[in-house]
């Protein structure tokens, strides 16, 4: 069997006495979809930035399996290549999405400043892929040389996605990728997430409090409360046939709203 892209273990976290999260264990394989759901306060965003390195877990690991096959634990990189790994083989969409882009540089700078951390150095062709990548997240090309300040919402999030997906990433971080976008915006959204999903054939851990959001976009759900997981599967049986009380509950509040 291929080993899993991405290997955590036990990875725990504590905030002085409040506790982050709890022994958190899961395995994803490439190409697979993974959605961490939960209320506020569940313990998912500190679950998503210990996966991502910003913080260091009082226990546990993190397992990534490199494209030359090993799987290194990501508390032994250096630096330089961590870094590199952030810039090239992994992508973090963000809630927010100016904390995801250079907000005083050009839709194009975005874009192509991922490519140079590759060691692209051809303005030509760097130019050239910022205009695919922009056709591909549907900006119009006349906007390229615009800075994300002057973009709405939905178009600094679909600037952000062409930024984290230009540089073929095998793995994606996503952090409420849709929340606060007017609804038409957030649908138009995860109609293009979706597809350049299953096209590009990413790996995705993707934190949502939306269960419809899970449904849409992942293979498998793990549910947290209170920073433990309390529930884990196949997304539409956890969704359709949800095992554990607190899991009913989140299904039931959708289902009477």
């Amino acid at each position: 069997m291929t080993e899993p892209l991405l290997r955590v273990r036990g990875l725990t976290k504590h905030y002085g006495p409040r506790l982050g999260c709890a022994e958190v264990s899961f395995d994803l394989d490439p190409g697979e979809v993974l959605a961490v759901v939960g209320e506020s306060g569940s313990g998912k965003s500190t679950l998503l930035s210990l996966v991502a390195t910003e913080l260091a877990p009082d226990s546990g690991s993190v397992g990534y399996r490199m494209r030359d096959g090993v799987t290194r634990d990501l508390a032994a990189l250096g630096e330089a290549e961590r870094r590199a790994l952030l810039r090239t083989d992994w992508g973090f969409i963000r809630q927010d999405a100016a904390l995801g882009l250079r907000m005083a540089v050009s839709a194009g700078g975005n874009v192509g400043e991922r490519l140079m951390g590759k060691g692209d150095r051809h303005y030509g062709r760097i130019r050239g892929t910022a205009l695919d990548w922009l056709a591909k997240v549907e900006i119009a090309p006349d906007r390229i040389d615009d800075p994300p300040s002057r973009f709405s919402g939905g178009m600094r999030q679909r600037l952000q996605i062409a930024r984290n997906l230009v540089t073929e990433p095998r793995l994606v971080l996503m952090d409420e990728p849709t929340s606060g976008l007017d609804v038409s915006v957030q649908a138009r959204l995860l109609d293009l997430i979706r597809g350049l999903v299953a096209e590009l054939g990413l790996a995705v851990v993707i934190v949502t409090h939306d269960l419809a959001v899970a449904r849409l976009l992942s293979h498998r759900i793990l549910v947290m409360r209170a920073g433990r997981v309390i529930e884990t599967g196949l997304t539409d049986q956890v969704l359709d046939d949800p095992a554990e009380p607190y899991t009913q509950l989140l299904v039931s509040s959708v289902l009477a709203a």
